[in-house]
């Protein structure tokens, strides 16, 4: 086993437990165990099993991989650490634009720094985000949790890891649909994992300032994979804070909410209303979901 280890310093006003909240999802700690101050999740480091231990501390971020093999940079480590945080993510531009808005002022106000965590990497936010196609937050996180059994990797700490595209593209419709994917989910699944896999949908390589526009196409050739699912995984996987979610459900009931409508909106008024906030649309999104208390997917 080999260590890395990072301190990243945090801005005044950072808020750990939006990104404890989102990594205590699965209340069964097979993959990512969340404390008072701090998280262990297993993942996988340049394909081989690792435990992630981060810790808040005053002003910074303590991280130590310990890896079941060669670790490689520590550099990585904190560039991994700076997404998974949400540092990238430029909230004080878009918190000193709206905080007079007479629907979005009060929840800046409720939740001033609010960041979008991220997942370890693009692969996991995108899978995440086809598991969580047209289901409840709750049923995602059960076939999540089924789909990682299936697939078996552990680090030696016993922690489950993601797995990479490679573990999932050996998997068959079969396998998935007994984890509880359906036949539709399966196979984009399944499309995403060997494109990853072998190269042609470069996901970790688009990290390095691909177009949110390029990706999005390459993204939607996938079948089975639409534009809900696309701006889902821009923003968890990659921090980009522009995608419309208009479709997701969560997000359009915190907006009828917000607006004092008797009902939800539709898509098309959810997606009219959002486009003002343009280039700021999947953060505006986060904040309707914090709203509901729910963390959203």
């Amino acid at each position: 086993m080999s260590v890395l280890h990072c301190t990243i310093d945090l801005p005044a006003g950072f808020r750990p437990q939006d990104i404890l909240a989102f990594h205590r999802r699965d209340g069964e700690r097979l993959a990512e165990q969340v404390d008072d101050d701090g998280l262990r999740k297993g993942l996988l480091w340049r394909g081989l099993p690792a435990c992630l231990d981060l810790r808040f501390r005053p002003g910074r971020a303590v991280l130590r991989l310990e890896v079941d093999g060669a670790a490689g940079e520590a550099g990585e480590l904190e560039g991994m650490g700076r997404r998974m945080l949400g540092l990238n993510q430029p909230v004080d531009a878009f918190e000193s634009r709206y905080r007079g808005h007479p629907a979005l002022g009060g929840l800046i106000a409720a939740r001033a720094g609010l960041r979008v965590p991220q997942t370890a990497t693009p692969f996991e936010a995108l899978a995440w985000a086809i598991t969580g196609q047209q289901i409840s937050v709750a049923a995602a996180v059960t076939i999540r949790r089924r789909m990682l059994v299936l697939c078996d990797c552990r680090h030696s700490s016993g922690l489950l890891c993601h797995p990479d595209a490679a573990r999932l593209a050996a998997l068959t419709a079969d396998q998935l649909g007994e984890a509880g994917f359906s036949r539709a989910k399966s196979r984009a699944l399944l499309a995403l994992s060997h494109g990853a896999a072998d190269g042609s949908l470069p996901l970790d390589g688009w990290l390095d300032g691909a177009a949110a526009q390029d990706i999005s196409e390459r993204l939607l050739a996938v079948p089975g994979i639409g534009p809900w699912t696309v701006s889902y995984a821009l923003l968890r996987g990659y921090g980009w804070l522009d995608g419309s979610l208009h479709g997701d459900v969560a997000v359009r009931k915190a907006l009828g909410m917000v607006l004092g409508m008797a009902d939800k909106p539709d898509q098309r008024q959810a997606e009219a209303w959002l486009s003002a906030f343009s280039p700021w649309r999947a953060l505006v999104a986060a904040h309707l979901w914090a709203l509901l208390q729910a963390g959203g997917f």
